[in-house]
């Protein structure tokens, strides 16, 4: 009886804290956002249980942030179907896209047409191949596929598969149907990190290629000088206004003191060039990890 009232005692005091801190990082960011040329979106899952959120439940173009997703939907198929990820896909190399970004075409050319999951995922999630991309969403189905191992996974319907890499070629506009709140994707990370990395081989693994992505260093990842962070960008087109029809990086967290957090920015329509865009979600970013540990030492 005395230690349960001690508990209740002791979360009586801190719960407040850490209310008002998770208000004090949402009034921050709140701040930071207003004024700025673009519509941009924020959502911090603090320990898998406080949720800051700005404009979290809009929906927001993902770009190559949808790669994370179908990352999940790969791992899923070949766990189900006794696959491991060093079975190979095989595909018509001579039916690569040349006009998109590819580093495996720069690097084999067309005359590859097999690669093991294990590869297609890396260059997927660590480089950000688009042709690897397809590649893996034609393997689950395409979009109808993905989406169908989507909700049985529990993924939210507010994270939407509904354009390949090669649609968006054709189309730079159909990338708008590949959407997210960044409510959903910042909790799609939290529960990566705290269960579903742990499933499997396959996830363990997309876990260590999201910490090795190399693309985007100069957002989420740029003030984060000691901690581990798991992402994925994702980078839109210039549209004919003058604009960035979008820029984002989405991942999880994990500072040295033990803290961890979940969270997505989108930053869509945005009257910046690219590296002023980038330079939101550092700032962000920034903003989010020294509420984090300002809260930690309160």
């Amino acid at each position: 009886m005395k230690r349960i009232l001690f508990t209740l005692i002791h979360l009586a005091l801190i719960l407040p804290a850490l209310a008002d801190g998770n208000k004090a990082i949402e009034n921050a960011l709140q701040d930071y956002v207003m004024g700025k040329d673009a519509r941009i979106g924020v959502a911090v899952i603090i320990n898998g249980k406080d949720t800051v959120s700005v404009n979290g439940k809009r929906d927001f173009p993902m770009m190559s942030v949808v790669k994370f997703p179908l990352a999940l939907t790969v791992a899923y198929w070949i766990d189900t179907n006794g696959m491991t990820l060093n079975d190979s896909i095989t595909f018509n190399g001579n039916a690569l896209n040349e006009n998109t970004y590819s580093p495996m075409l720069k690097k084999f050319g067309k005359s590859l047409n097999i690669m093991t999951v294990r590869e297609l995922l890396e260059l997927s999630l660590i480089e950000s191949d688009n042709n690897a991309a397809d590649i893996l969403l034609n393997h689950v189905g395409g979009t109808s596929g993905a989406t169908s191992i989507m909700r049985k996974m529990g993924i939210s319907d507010d994270i939407v598969i509904g354009a390949s890499e090669e649609d968006m070629h054709r189309n730079p506009y159909l990338s708008y149907l590949n959407r997210a709140t960044p409510l959903a994707m910042a909790q799609l990370f939290d529960r990566f990190y705290t269960e579903m990395r742990n499933v499997s081989q396959s996830y363990s693994e997309i876990s260590t290629m999201l910490e090795q992505c190399y693309t985007g260093l100069d957002r989420l990842a740029a003030p984060l000088l000691s901690a581990k962070i798991g992402h994925k960008t994702g980078t839109g087109f210039p549209t004919p206004e003058g604009r960035i029809s979008a820029i984002n990086d989405c991942g999880y967290v994990y500072l040295p003191d033990g803290t961890r957090y979940s969270i997505a920015v989108f930053v869509a329509d945005s009257g910046y060039d690219m590296t002023d865009t980038s330079a939101i979600i550092a700032e962000i970013s920034d903003i989010v990890w020294k509420g984090v540990i300002k809260q930690k030492m309160e």
